[in-house]
Order: structure tokens, then C-alpha cells, then sequence
């Protein structure tokens, strides 16, 4: 068994997964880009993923992540550290995006579990371990079987966990007692990767949050974390509770779409989406200001 109160949180422990804004005409906003990536920098954050699913990776090209690691970090400089997903369905693309990132000059890999193809777990390791070798940089697996089609099981991950640069696991499996068993068997840093379910994941042993829902409410999110981590959970539990709105309210529909109507009724460069996304409906937008509004989100 691991000692579970002293696992280092290896990127820190606020990190938002950075929407991508898309002008009218589904070109990168590159201003709106570095605009929201100060954003982040100015709301607690301790750093940015760019290139996951809320950045919508799926519809972006390659040419378009690397542009996007060196905005971010031309932007926020060494104050954040800056995470790109690489992760693809097929190992050898992976590979060569993972050292095509390291070249652009990222912190760290967020590498989802195969999806589409539902490779068994002896080829998700594979997979994994793969990338691993291929590159320095340290690596946070992703597990998110609602969208992959395919869980990282418990003993997978435990075996990963034992690869050098395989440093963190962002947990979106929505299964608090599964989680549970692999930080006490592995003490491998867990990040949360379900808004809803970050407090949740903080009382097993979480590190912190790999968010959404950063880009509306970061500051309440620090100081959240900052609370649970200096012994006050009565003050975690009261933001969970005033959050609630928020997290229920992002993710009525896929949570890039409400995400980028958010940051635009803040003021900020949220952006269009790029299909098969589709921008949010005015009924959706009616729906969201009073989900923000109720969890005090300020609004423009």
C-alpha cells in the first residue's frame, strides 16, 4: 500500500483542458487562442492542456496543435505548464505526434486510450508503453471509456504506472470505487477528469483536477483544492455545493459547445466549433446564463 498523503501532483494541480476558438469561417482565432490561454493563466490555473476533447482534437490537423502549443506557450511563457493531447487510435500517428509536441516544446503528454478500434488491454499497454519509449516527456494516461469505447483497467494501469515517465492518470471512468483501489495499490497521482465528480475524487486521494469547467469558475476551483489540501473540507464541500449549477449546466450537451457559449457571454473569445459540432442553440444559451448565474459566474 502507498502512502496517499504524500503524492506529488506532477503538474501542479488546476489544469483546464483549453477549448480551440473557431472563427465564423472555421479558421483558428490565434488571438482568441492566446486571449483565453491568459485567462487561465489569470484564474489560478497551474496549467493548460490544449489538443484534448474539449479543445476538439478530433477536428483539428496536426499543423493546427503544434501552432497551438507554441501560442500557448509564447503567451503564458514558464508561469503554467502546458500538456498536449497526442493520443490517437493508432500507435505509430501517436508516436510521431508525442515527438512532433516534444519538439514544439511541451511539459508533458495526455494520451487517451485507443478509441473506436476497442483494442484489448494487452494492446492498450502495448499502445502506451510505445509512446512512452518513444519520448522523455512525462506522460499522463487518460481514461474515459464513455468516449473511447474501452476502460484502462485497474491492473493495466498498475502495470503502466510502473514506466518511468508514466507520471499521472487523468480519471474520467465516473467509478470512485475503482479509482480507489488503483491509488492504493499504485499511488500513481490521480487527476480528476469529471468536474462534477472533483470533490469526489479529492477524498480518495486525487491530486487534482484536469477541468472544464476552469474556463467559467478556476478561481472557486483553487480555492477549492487549496481548502481540501490545507485540511478544510467544510469549505471544499460549500464551492462543491455552489458549483453544482455550473458542472450540471456545462455538460446538458457536449461540453465544448456550451463551453465556448460560456466564455462568450463572459466576454471572452470562446469561438464557434467546428462540425460535426454544432454551436450552441439560443434555447441552450438561455439555459446556461441562469446555470452560471446560479453558480455565480459573472457574466457580461
Amino acid at each position: 500500500m502507498h502512502s496517499t498523503t504524500k503524492i506529488e501532483a506532477p503538474f501542479g494541480r488546476l489544469i483546464t483542458a483549453m477549448v480551440t476558438p473557431f472563427n465564423k469561417d472555421g479558421e483558428i482565432d490565434w488571438d482568441g487562442v492566446a486571449q483565453l490561454a491568459q485567462h487561465l493563466a489569470d484564474n489560478g490555473h497551474d496549467a493548460i492542456a490544449v489538443n484534448g476533447t474539449t479543445g476538439e482534437a478530433p477536428t483539428t490537423k496536426s499543423s493546427e496543435k503544434l501552432e497551438i502549443i507554441k501560442v500557448v506557450k509564447s503567451t503564458v511563457g514558464d508561469r503554467l505548464k502546458i500538456l498536449t493531447g497526442a493520443g490517437d487510435n493508432e500507435t505509430s500517428y501517436t508516436v510521431e505526434q508525442a515527438k512532433r509536441s516534444a519538439s514544439a516544446g511541451v511539459d508533458g503528454l495526455l494520451i487517451v486510450t485507443p478509441y473506436y478500434n476497442k483494442p484489448p488491454q494487452a494492446g492498450i499497454e502495448a499502445h502506451f508503453r510505445a509512446v512512452a519509449a518513444a519520448t522523455d516527456l512525462p506522460i499522463m494516461m487518460y481514461d474515459i471509456p464513455g468516449r473511447t469505447g474501452v476502460e484502462l483497467e485497474p491492473d493495466t494501469i498498475c502495470r503502466l504506472a510502473e514506466v518511468k515517465n508514466i507520471v499521472a492518470l487523468k480519471d474520467a471512468k465516473g467509478n470512485p470505487a475503482s479509482t480507489s483501489w488503483v491509488i492504493k495499490r499504485t499511488g500513481i497521482p490521480v487527476y480528476s477528469g469529471d468536474d462534477i465528480l472533483n470533490l469526489p475524487l479529492l477524498s480518495i486521494g486525487a491530486v487534482g483536477f484536469v477541468s472544464v469547467c476552469g474556463h467559467t469558475v478556476g478561481s472557486d476551483l483553487r480555492e477549492m483544492l487549496d481548502a481540501w489540501f490545507a485540511g478544510n473540507a467544510e469549505r471544499a464541500l460549500e464551492i462543491h455545493q455552489k458549483l453544482l449549477p455550473v458542472y450540471t449546466g456545462t455538460f446538458r450537451t457536449q461540453g465544448a459547445i456550451l463551453t465556448k457559449a460560456a466564455l462568450t457571454l463572459m466576454g471572452l473569445p470562446g469561438g464557434f466549433t467546428r462540425l460535426p459540432l454544432v454551436d450552441a442553440t439560443d434555447a441552450q444559451i438561455v439555459q446556461l446564463r441562469e446555470d452560471l448565474r446560479a453558480g455565480g459566474v459573472p457574466l457580461k
